[in-house]
């Protein structure tokens, strides 16, 4: 679909009232096991899923573009979606962009897979502001061996790093994702049904 950055994509799927919107992160695309992991949680949830590709990726460029391009692309992708409840998130600079855009595009929640709250090994430049200025519930996944930090509160996936990948002789961090976000998304669809 056209937006004000240019053509982006979004793949749709599942079934249910509710829709969880991902984005990639600035290093990949939409098929990192963090995200897949919460695909998958969100269609064992009931909810549909749209996993978002930026603009600057469907050009085939390596580097993302700066804030303000990413939150464009994104706010006109979610004009074109909706559901009850609506969660948005994504991956590092995905879970940026859903952090930054929660109050323009209405979410009742935020999923944050491995929110980056500094550069690596640069903690004085902290972006806990676009965390903490999310007015609805937040979830945040993280590896506890993270180099981009980790926010307080986040629920931690052991011997993970920022991708998830996990080091030798621990469980997956596939699995660990997929139950904590299918349990908070099963907590989320109970607070919006009508009483």
């Amino acid at each position: 679909m056209e937006t004000r950055n240019g053509l982006a994509r979004f793949h749709l799927d599942g079934a249910g009232p509710g829709l969880l919107v991902l984005g990639h992160g600035a290093g990949g695309g939409t098929r990192t096991v963090d995200l897949l992991a919460a695909r998958a949680a969100a269609h064992a949830a009931g909810f549909r899923v749209a996993l978002v590709e930026q603009p600057w990726r469907v050009r085939g460029r390596r580097v993302a573009e700066p804030p303000a391009k990413l939150d464009l692309a994104w706010l006109d992708v979610l004009e074109h979606l909706s559901g009850a409840p609506l969660v948005v998130g994504g991956r590092s600079a995905g879970a940026r962009v859903a952090c930054r855009t929660a109050a323009q595009v209405d979410a009742d929640a935020v999923l944050c897979l491995a929110f980056p709250l500094h550069p690596p090994g640069r903690p004085e430049r902290t972006r806990m502001r676009e965390l903490a200025a999310v007015e609805v519930p937040v979830l945040v996944v993280q590896g506890d061996r993270d180099a981009f930090g980790v926010p307080p509160g986040a629920v931690l996936i052991p011997g993970a790093d920022h991708g998830f990948k996990v080091s030798g002789g621990l469980p997956a961090a596939g699995p660990q994702v997929r139950e904590h976000v299918a349990t908070w998304l099963r907590s989320l669809g109970r607070r919006t049904q009508p009483t």
